[in-house]
């Protein structure tokens, strides 16, 4: 059945849908009316010479002109700004502000109290009275800059008195009355000549001073000062809302901003060091009054301002609500009252408060919850690489307890708290996924609340959510056309962001996803899910910490907790029926990380590592078969795979072998990748599981260095499981090559580990017979490649000669070899076949640079040291001169070498 909304929430989808309508029509109109401009013939133009102002200008029609409307008026051009003018009364003013200083402080002493009086007197008189006459005769600026001078000699006046009138007085009381009258002054001094733009942010700038210094001159206790700084920041924001000018809310903005900061961090300051839940009482009235002041300034601010406001409300009453009961508890548990304050926020989803406002109280709801759970990291990444320390002595014994085998630096009994702290979250997040479109259905009224827009006037929670202007208005002219880059129809479908339900389907049943900037409600129900199954991971592991539980229960435990978290990725993957994969991907790599900590923490005992890395071996291969085809399924079976190559270095330990003579047994589980993969054929798997038995094929090579014959022996294997994997058609490109490579290295290899200094004796009955086979082959087929043919049977005697010419002080081998290597390439260069010749060239240049290199490093001694640079800066400019010819000759080189066989 479909379900039907109640009227309120119907009236705010027509509402809305309304909007859209009005804007979308807006903006065709404005379109149209910039097309139909565009159309029309351009009007006549003036004689060359009848208007000199717009000489130089492009003329309408041409390019560079832009098409205007018919009857298009051009606004007429304002003068060039009077910089000159500017600047010499800027001058004027400060050099009689410079004097005004000089004279208060050096000649005041000269005259007495009447003509002290009498001239401060007459000169502020004189400086606060011209602005008027000159704003009268049109001279703003010189008004400005008297206004300027003006309030200094105001606040040298103030001086003058305090040094004079009042010498005894206490110096921040008489400031803090000093800055109130100013204020008072400046005040309605900047109404009374309102063209003037200066006076009103100045008052704004001294009425941030009386409360404060007032506070501080009674010898105040700090929470007064916080009070006085919230007074203060109240009257800052009623003037950011009502004050007149730009300049003067925006001077009112700063201030409140700086004063209420400072006003929170004295509550918050105050209500985290007290002493008892009474003493933090009084502190939180001042933090819950500062809420109070910014929700009501979000009521009519603009949407960042409201938001910011919600957000600093949200922080006010978790630092207020929860500093009471966190003074009555431990230290280690306050955490818990401020977490609980910060969940308690989201109910204000239900309340009547603006869209904006109640965004910021949820995004400081958030930060507690972010806050609170990244004070419990340490732990949980103690938790996970303290087992590395166990790499340094493997199989020393089975510790104690748990964190016996973890970072014994760490403070314990400060983590308390943290594995309750992730399982509230992991809890909540859990009840959230599971009950998505209750929450939905309870978030649907903030979704459709209508907002204050400019001027106070509601705006439409469509037009918000989707970026237009107020309702039944077009927004920025053209703001819909593909000129300014908007989207034909914004928010055409109409479908709450939070649904994330079907495309076509109604609004309220969950339709076609809204804004492409907004994430779907599947997005987020995902998330949730996989926020709640890292966080109850990490509880329990915490909590085994924490309480120290014997080891045996906490590699048990670790390894139960892999179980649980392959079973809900397999489950996950499966079912898909949020539509979201971020639950299963999540358990996936999560379980994974798990796995790694738990073989770490195993390898303190024996028993524990055949244990563990025979359970995980087991779970991952039971996942890969329960999982569907995927990249899930194959990470499950790469895992598997690595668990079993672990198991086969630990046997050989247990044997009490040496490394290299544990490299053999290392090959077990790379055989059997090599039979799993003829079995699965071209199934997906079949790939990365051969490729990672061939990494552990590669881990028993680095096993079998530092034995020359058993290295020789495991290369030889490893080229028998490559002959046996290019058995295959689909593995015989890249397997045939690496098998015929491995053979030839385990020959080398078991020549030099048993002193042979013939090698040709050995090399060249194999070589002569692969040559033969080779011919035959080219007369069979002459498409067929010369590597093929002729590569392994040169490579087989060519490179093992020229290793051992390279240590042989004798010259009889290297002339040999130079002059087999010579006739190879001539060969090579005669046949057209690119194997011979480049084999040959190769060994003959390097057989030639080994018999050379003592002549050429005595030759480079004899030189003088700045020759050798000299002919290089030299070959570099032949070269560089002669660019172009080079690179012709390299891609002439290039192409004779491709078309050779």
């Amino acid at each position: 059945m479909e379900h039907v909304p109640p009227p309120a929430e119907e009236l705010a989808r027509l509402d809305r849908e309304l909007a859209e309508l009005d804007t979308r029509r807006a903006q065709l109109l404005t379109r149209r009316a910039w097309l139909l401009a565009a159309l029309r013939p351009p009007a006549p133009t003036a004689a060359p010479g009848w208007n000199p102002s717009a000489w130089g200008a492009p003329a309408a029609g041409r390019p560079g002109a832009p098409a205007q409307p018919w009857g298009y008026v051009p606004p007429k051009q304002p003068s060039a700004p009077r910089s000159a003018q500017n600047v010499l009364l800027t001058l004027g003013g400060l050099l009689l502000t410079i004097a005004a200083i000089a004279f208060t402080l050096v000649s005041w002493g000269s005259m007495g109290i009447g003509g002290r009086s009498a001239v401060l007197a007459l000169v502020t008189v004189a400086a606060l009275a011209a602005p008027a006459v000159l704003l009268r005769r049109g001279l703003t600026a010189t008004a400005e800059a008297l206004a300027a001078l003006a309030l200094v000699l105001t606040l040298l006046d103030a001086y003058a008195v305090h040094a004079v009138a009042a010498p005894d007085t206490d110096g921040l009381g008489f400031t803090a009355v000093a800055a109130g009258v100013l204020a008072a002054l400046w005040t309605a001094y900047g109404l009374a000549l309102g063209k003037l733009h200066f006076p009103l942010p100045a008052a704004v700038v001294l009425a941030q001073w009386p409360l404060l210094f007032g506070a501080w001159a009674a010898g105040a206790p700090a929470l007064v000062v916080g009070w006085a700084l919230l007074a203060t920041a109240v009257l800052d924001g009623a003037i950011a809302l009502w004050g007149k000018g730009t300049g003067t809310r925006v001077t009112a903005c700063v201030g409140g901003s700086v004063m209420a900061f400072s006003a929170l961090m004295v509550g918050l300051t105050l209500s985290v060091t007290a002493s008892g839940p009474l003493g933090a009482l009084a502190p939180g009235a001042l933090l819950l009054t500062g809420a109070a002041a910014a929700l009501a300034g979000a009521w009519r601010a603009p949407r960042g301002f409201a938001r910011a406001g919600g957000l600093v409300a949200g922080l006010a009453v978790v630092a207020a609500v929860g500093g009471v009961p966190a003074a009555a508890v431990p230290e280690d548990w306050g955490v818990l009252a401020y977490l609980s304050a910060g969940l308690a926020l989201t109910a204000v989803v239900r309340t009547g408060l603006p869209r904006n406002a109640v965004l910021g109280v949820l995004v400081a709801s958030a930060a507690v919850v972010a806050g609170a759970l990244a004070g419990a990291l340490p732990g949980l990444a103690a938790v996970l690489l303290g087992p590395v320390t166990l790499l340094s002595d493997v199989w020393a014994g089975s510790p104690g307890g748990f964190r016996s085998a973890l970072d014994p630096t760490l403070p314990w009994t400060g983590l308390a708290a943290a594995p309750v702290v992730l399982a509230v979250s992991a809890g909540l997040l859990g009840a959230a996924y599971r009950w998505w479109p209750s929450l939905a259905r309870i978030a649907a009224p903030l979704i459709a609340r209508e907002e204050p827009g400019p001027g106070g006037k509601p705006e439409s929670a469509g037009a918000a959510a989707y970026g237009a202007g107020p309702a039944g208005s077009a927004g920025a002219p053209g703001a819909g056309t593909p000129e300014a880059g908007g989207s034909a129809a914004p928010g055409a479908s109409g479908a709450p962001w939070y649904a994330g339900g079907r495309a076509g389907a109604p609004w309220y049943a969950g339709g076609a996803p809204a804004a492409r900037r907004r994430p779907s409600g599947a997005a987020l129900r995902g998330a949730a899910g996989a926020g709640a199954a890292v966080l109850g991971w990490g509880a329990l592991l915490l909590a085994g910490a924490v309480l120290d539980v014997p080891y045996a229960v906490a590699v048990a435990g670790e390894t139960v907790l892999v179980a649980g978290l392959l079973a809900l990725a397999v489950r996950g993957a499966g079912s898909g029926r949020d539509g979201s994969a971020a639950v299963p991907v999540t358990a996936l790599v999560v379980a994974l990380a798990g796995a790694v900590s738990a073989g770490l923490l195993s390898l303190a005992s024996e028993g524990a590592c055949y244990a563990v890395f025979g359970a995980l071996a087991a779970l991952f291969a039971g996942a890969s078969v329960r999982a569907g085809a995927g990249v899930e399924r194959a990470v499950f079976a790469v895992a598997a795979t690595v668990g079993a190559t672990v198991l086969t270095g630990f046997a050989g330990r247990s044997l009490e072998l040496a490394p290299h003579e544990a490299a053999p047994l290392v090959l077990l589980v790379p055989a059997l990748t090599v039979l799993f993969g003829a079995r699965l054929r071209r199934n997906p798997v079949a790939l990365p599981v051969e490729l990672t038995g061939a990494l552990g094929a590669l881990v028993a090579v680095g096993l079998a260095v530092p034995d020359a014959p058993f290295l020789a022996l495991v290369l030889a294997l490893c080229g028998v499981l490559a002959a046996g994997a290019a058995v295959r058609p689909e593995r015989r490109p890249v397997a045939g090559y690496l098998a015929a490579a491995l053979f030839v290295l385990a020959t080398w290899v078991r020549l030099a580990a048993s002193e042979v200094s013939f090698p040709e004796a050995y090399t060249l009955p194999v070589t002569v017979p692969a040559l033969v086979v080779g011919f035959l082959r080219r007369r069979k087929d002459p498409e067929a490649s010369s590597w093929t043919a002729y590569g392994p049977g040169l490579a087989a005697t060519l490179l093992p000669s020229l290793a051992v010419a390279w240590t042989d002080p004798d010259w009889q081998r290297p002339l040999l070899l130079g002059v087999a290597a010579l006739v190879v390439t001539l060969l090579g260069a005669r046949y057209r076949l690119q194997a011979l010749l480049l084999l040959g060239g190769a060994v003959l240049a390097l057989d030639g640079l080994h018999e050379l290199a003592p002549y050429v490093v005595q030759v480079a001694g004899a030189l003088p040291r700045w020759l050798p640079p000299a002919l290089a800066g030299l070959l570099l400019l032949v070269v560089g001169a002669t660019y172009e010819q080079r690179l012709r000759d390299a891609r002439r080189l290039k192409d004779a070498l491709g078309r050779m066989r």
